[in-house]
């Protein structure tokens, strides 16, 4: 179907969490879920950040139902926090996993992975891991709850290594898109697992195309002159991070999208969001090393394996 992101469908009633959403392209996707009526929780490092995000949506939509989470991806034991949080509300419909470093390549976290694989894949595994039971708990077949995994057309130019997929490069670039190729095959992975139990939640992946500073409006305390700005290369055929975020908000609440699909701009710099094909290294990557980059990353987690029959993760041993 045609998508028009100036129309989202009617979310009154529904919450959906948003990590990495104080800012960029996660706080984006927040505005346009929350103006649609939907509750949305914005999680991020900063208590300031987030409270600025909140009252910039507030801003401009006064009846904005937001709440705000402190999480901080490099650390398992907050991850682990914020999940109990999170299954505490009354209800969860999506989540999309939108949060990650963009620098410190070399870093390595608290639990002493390094930055860019710790926040952009070993975070949102353990965050599913705790999540999934209420997910699954609450959705039915006709409402299916969804999990929405941020990637990048990067993940077209990386190949995962079958001795070590979860290797992480010291160069930033090749780091990042080996962060985004093994977040997509987790994505689809995740979705068969689901499938095979019939189990009621969608696994998606959005790639947002180009969102650079210089094209992105203006928010107060979230986008404004003092916020810094990073030169792009493709500035003159990209677009704002406000749209940016039209792929993922289609991937959590387009009523036609169905588990595996991935959405992007058609020529995946600029534009509305359309479904396309996913690369087959990341979709129909070999089994072997599909499940290799599963049981590794769950493994990174600290969850224990997850357990799709008790629709529950185990706790780590």
């Amino acid at each position: 179907m045609n998508w028009d992101p100036s129309v989202v469908p009617d979310q009154t009633g529904r919450t959906h969490v948003v990590t990495g959403g104080s800012a960029g392209i996660g706080y984006f996707a927040a505005e346009q879920l929350a103006a649609a009526g939907a509750h949305v929780v914005l999680a991020a490092r900063s208590p300031e950040r987030l409270e600025a995000a909140a009252r910039s949506i507030r801003e401009r939509s006064p009846e904005a139902s937001v709440a705000t989470l402190v999480v901080d991806l490099a650390s398992l034991d907050s991850v682990g926090r914020a999940a109990q949080r999170l299954v505490a509300l009354d209800r969860l419909d999506g989540v999309l996993l939108n949060g990650g470093a963009m620098k410190g390549w070399t870093t390595r976290t608290v639990d002493g992975v390094p930055l860019v694989l710790a926040t952009h894949v070993v975070a949102n595994a353990a965050l599913i891991a705790h999540l999934l039971p209420t997910l699954v708990g609450s959705g039915t077949a006709d409402r299916p709850r969804r999990i929405v995994h941020t990637s990048s057309g990067f993940a077209d130019r990386a190949r995962l290594d079958a001795r070590d997929p979860l290797r992480a490069p010291r160069l930033g670039v090749v780091a990042y898109s080996r962060a985004k190729a093994v977040t997509e095959v987790l994505a689809f992975e995740l979705d068969r697992r689901l499938r095979e139990q019939a189990l009621p939640v969608l696994s998606l992946v959005s790639r947002p195309g180009v969102g650079v500073d210089a094209k992105t409006p203006e928010r107060p305390g979230v986008h404004d002159a003092s916020t810094p700005r990073r030169r792009n290369p493709y500035t003159p055929w990209a677009q704002g991070k406000d749209a940016a975020a039209w792929s993922a908000v289609r991937a959590l609440t387009d009523p036609a999208a169905r588990g595996g699909e991935l959405y992007a701009p058609a020529n995946g710099i600029a534009g509305p969001p359309v479904r396309i094909e996913p690369p087959a290294h990341t979709v129909h990557p070999d089994s072997e090393l599909a499940a290799l980059v599963w049981s590794r990353t769950v493994e990174l987690a600290g969850v224990g394996p997850l357990d799709f029959t008790k629709n529950c993760a185990m706790p780590a041993t």
